[in-house]
């Protein structure tokens, strides 16, 4: 390529090589010798200056000029804000925490960006308008979910509480980064009791300026499922790779199952709540709808008059532990020592853990640890089926260290149930009174009717 480069990043340029062109959005390069485009379909690709005869720039990137959300929405967090409101549509309520929901290309790094006003939010996802006003908005911190805790799911616990008991919101949506989003969604389940309204938490794993993102069918479907006779916590998000229809998850009973698939979360030991149609067009002939988009597909409790109660208490001195082979159990004494007061152990098969006839046996440090005052449950590697002890003799021999095994509950929400369990002074004095609260099916987390 010879002259000077016209283009600066942001701006649509045409890449032009000896066989082929291509077109994109110019990227800054920590390489002097690349030339670096983000392509209509999502991904970068990079050009040896060599290798270019020519560069033209198609369009001047532009400043982003803001844009309000619906007048009268109240906005905490942020400045307020206004635009016009649909007096016809339903009014709910959006908590925004971050996520590649809430992200979008910064053409100067070559990746994505919080959307950092709740402008730019609302001016990048129109079509959620269609269906409902925003009516209360909180933006508590803009966070990927890993870099969340306990601290931010009482956060998000004491915002939903007040907005589900103000009856002019019909309904809550949560926007979450992915990769913990089940955590969270868990919390949630057990925090909020005798829960009166929907509260969906959603998602996007590709950001919206890719062509292949799936944040706007995910929350046009969170939409319906907000306005829904669904009184539960649940995760809506797509359910295939299509841009056809999304499903309602059950908050306890989802995980993420895919580093990158847009149909990444996948219901575990249960069924969907329901299937969500964004648009009449897309549901089949014959299908048994509520209100035209909603089919039901297992039992869930329903929309009701009563008020959310918030029980956000929870013992941070917790923790998960996978079981793997040749593994000391020594590793016990360290939580021990740093005075934890629960562990969910990860145990392979129906529950097993290296006993008696393993050159490192755990039999021993089991009995030890929990004379200590130790809490220690048990859940599942495999992720799909049941614990069961007493199926082999070395289960047996386990259980007979007085350890509680938690029949199907996912691994992720056990760690969170138990830290919500411990949480409450009243129930740590009594180990039997702890494995009874475990064993408690109170947000869907256990199922007793599992099916292949």
């Amino acid at each position: 390529m010879n002259g000077k480069l016209k283009a600066k990043p942001g701006d649509k340029i045409k890449v032009v090589l000896i066989k082929q062109e291509y077109t994109g959005i110019f990227l800054e390069s920590s390489e002097s010798g690349i030339i670096l485009i983000k392509l209509d379909s999502g991904y970068n690709i990079g050009f040896n200056k060599k290798d270019i005869l020519d560069i033209e720039v198609l369009e001047n990137s532009k400043e982003e000029a803001p844009l309000g959300v619906p007048q009268n929405t109240e906005v905490r967090g942020k400045k307020e804000l206004s635009l016009k409101k649909d007096s016809g549509k339903p009014n709910i309520a959006m908590i925004i925490t971050g996520g590649t929901i809430a992200a979008r290309l910064n053409p100067k790094k070559g990746g994505v960006d919080w959307l950092d006003t709740p402008e730019s939010f609302f001016k990048i996802y129109p079509g959620l308008f269609d269906k409902v006003n925003i009516a209360k908005l909180e933006i508590p911190f803009m966070k990927a979910s890993e870099d969340m805790d306990f601290k931010d799911w009482q956060k998000i616990a004491r915002l939903a509480e007040k907005l589900l008991n103000d009856s002019n919101i019909k309904g809550l949506i949560i926007t979450h980064g992915t990769d913990f989003l089940h955590y969270t969604s868990a919390a949630l389940s057990f925090f909020l009791r005798d829960l009166n309204k929907p509260v969906v938490l959603t998602y996007s794993q590709r950001s919206i300026d890719r062509a292949s993102s799936d944040a706007n069918l995910n929350l046009q479907c969170s939409a319906l499922a907000a306005i829904s006779d669904i009184a539960e916590v649940m995760l809506v998000g797509h359910a295939s790779s299509n841009d056809d229809y999304c499903y309602a998850f059950p908050g306890t009973k989802v995980r993420k199952m895919h580093s990158s698939k847009r149909d990444a979360f996948k219901a575990v030991n249960a069924k969907p709540f329901a299937r969500i149609f964004p648009a009449l067009l897309s549901v089949p002939s014959g299908t048994a709808l509520q209100g035209n988009k909603i089919e039901r597909i297992s039992d869930y409790n329903l929309r009701n008059k009563g008020k959310v109660k918030l029980d956000a208490k929870f013992e941070e001195k917790v923790a998960l532990v996978k079981i793997y082979p040749g593994q000391d159990p020594d590793i016990l004494d360290y939580y021990v020592k740093k005075k934890y007061k629960g562990i969910v152990l990860e145990m392979c098969g129906l529950g097993h853990a290296p006993t008696a006839r393993a050159r490192k046996s755990w039999i021993k440090k089991l009995k030890e640890v929990q004379k200590k005052g130790l809490i220690i449950c048990a859940a599942s590697q495999t992720i799909y089926g049941r614990l069961d002890p007493l199926v082999y003799s070395n289960g047996i021999e386990l259980m007979n260290t007085g350890i509680i095994y938690l029949q199907d509950m996912l691994a992720e929400t056990a760690f969170v149930k138990l830290g919500w369990v411990l949480g409450h002074n009243e129930w740590v004095k009594n180990k039997e009174i702890v494995k009874e609260k475990m064993l408690k099916n109170i947000s869907h987390e256990l199922n007793d009717r599992l099916e292949e």
